[in-house]
């Protein structure tokens, strides 16, 4: 496994680079198969990067947005991720969202499953103070699954959410981590470490970029 690491000095730089790496990786992949399939966390880091990219050449006819995760709340609550999700992407952008509000959340999350690529390009995720990844969190039976590539949790932080699972994000061709603020500082620590841990040191993707604020990083 590659795990390269590239520090910024603050959430903004963060955005920036990350929004100039993904169009770089957008545009290679668009001229080498003519699509790009993108996976996206929830969170503000994302957000911005997603308001970068306005300012980069990215193929956008030709990219294909997918859901890591999401909780299961109506549409248009302000916790979905989705709802801000489109709100930062530019209109007309392809995005398959992850189909929560459906009476039957494990059929769904098969359905959902069945829709995503057998591998794909690029899955963006983040970090959080517990060691959490995607809806990844400690102690959760979702963790153990390996015959499915998108689980159900239980309920964490006033939510059940569905979520990609460690089979899913594995298969990836590349995965960047964005990764900002100083009560992420344990936590790096632990994932460059591959400290399993916390879950998500336990992500095996071959190809790992992080990217990372000096919070972040402790200095």
């Amino acid at each position: 496994m590659s795990l390269t690491t590239e520090v910024v000095d603050d959430p903004t730089h963060l955005a920036r680079r990350a929004a100039e790496f993904v169009a770089a990786r957008a545009r290679a992949r668009v001229a080498e198969s003519g699509r790009f399939t993108f996976a996206v966390s929830g969170g503000k880091t994302p957000w911005a990067m997603f308001a970068e990219l306005a300012n980069e050449e990215v193929p956008w006819d030709d990219v294909v947005i997918y859901q890591v995760d999401e909780r299961i709340a109506p549409d248009g609550d302000p916790d979905r991720n989705l709802t801000h999700l489109l709100a930062a992407l530019p209109e007309g952008v392809r995005v398959y969202a992850m189909p929560v509000t459906a009476d039957d959340p494990i059929a769904s999350a098969g359905s959902y499953a069945a829709d995503l690529p057998s591998q794909l390009d690029l899955v963006h995720l983040g970090l959080g103070p517990d060691g959490h990844t995607a809806s990844l969190v400690p102690g959760d039976p979702v963790l153990e699954v390996t015959d499915a590539a998108v689980g159900v949790t239980l309920p964490y932080m006033g939510h059940r959410r569905m979520t990609l699972t460690f089979p899913a994000i594995d298969a990836a061709r590349e995965v960047v981590w964005l990764i900002s603020g100083a009560d992420k500082v344990d936590a790096l620590q632990r994932l460059v470490q591959h400290d399993v841990s916390i879950p998500a040191a336990r992500v095996a993707t071959a190809e790992q970029v992080l990217f990372v604020d000096e919070a972040a990083r402790g200095t």
